[in-house]
């Protein structure tokens, strides 16, 4: 396997755009994105705990593509970025995929995506995310491990815009009655609306950007 794969044409980019844009716009195939969305969003709040020197006690996942993440302690000022990082965050991983394929490295978005996987499963409680995680990882490592390389690269595609586009329903589908949102206001006095109005302009921006690299520079 070469290291550096060629991107896709801009219109081949668009077409499997289009499609993780159906998978998300309708409820059929929301019911199943929308496990993948909560996993990023509360691997998100794990990440920025982590990297902020909170313990991170633990990640469950429910049957509903509900979850929650314990870290402690969940005040001060370190938990503002905590609670906001959450509804960027299938965005932000959703970004970070669609540079890896900009880059030229797109099958590697399969691996990443694997270990992501893997590092959120060590992190789970006893939970639906058990069975989902899993389930999600089987198939990723199917497809990194013994599809070729063209089913390989329409993967790593499908992962960019599924995460980038799920991002904006998600914060559409909360709206402003976030518990996100209701923990920020608690510590900072400012209204869940205008949080709401963040995360929504955050997703959008990462979803024009991920376009941008995946289709433009394609």
């Amino acid at each position: 396997m070469s290291i550096a794969q060629a991107p896709l044409s801009g219109g081949t980019a668009a077409l499997i755009g289009v499609a993780a844009l159906g998978a998300i716009v309708f409820d059929a195939g929301w019911r199943v994105v929308r496990h993948f969305t909560v996993m990023a969003h509360e691997g998100a709040h794990a990440v920025i705990g982590f990297l902020l020197f909170r313990e991170v006690r633990g990640i469950e996942l429910h049957a509903d593509a509900t979850g929650g993440t314990d870290i402690v302690p969940a005040t001060g000022l370190r938990g503002i970025p905590i609670a906001l990082a959450g509804y960027p965050g299938p965005s932000a991983f959703g970004l970070g995929a669609a540079k890896l394929i900009e880059l030229r490295y797109t099958t590697l978005v399969l691996w990443v995506a694997l270990f992501l996987l893997a590092v959120l499963l060590v992190g789970l409680r006893r939970s639906f995310g058990l069975i989902s995680v899993v389930l999600a990882g089987v198939v990723v490592f199917g497809v990194a491990r013994y599809t070729p390389m063209p089913v390989q690269v329409a993967a790593a595609y499908s992962i960019a815009w599924l995460l980038l586009l799920s991002g904006v329903r998600r914060v559409l589908e909360v709206g402003p009655g976030s518990d996100d949102g209701g923990r920020l206001r608690g510590m900072t006095g400012l209204p869940r609306v205008l949080w709401f109005l963040l995360w929504l302009a955050a997703t959008l921006a990462a979803a024009a950007e991920g376009a941008r690299l995946l289709i433009m520079r394609a």
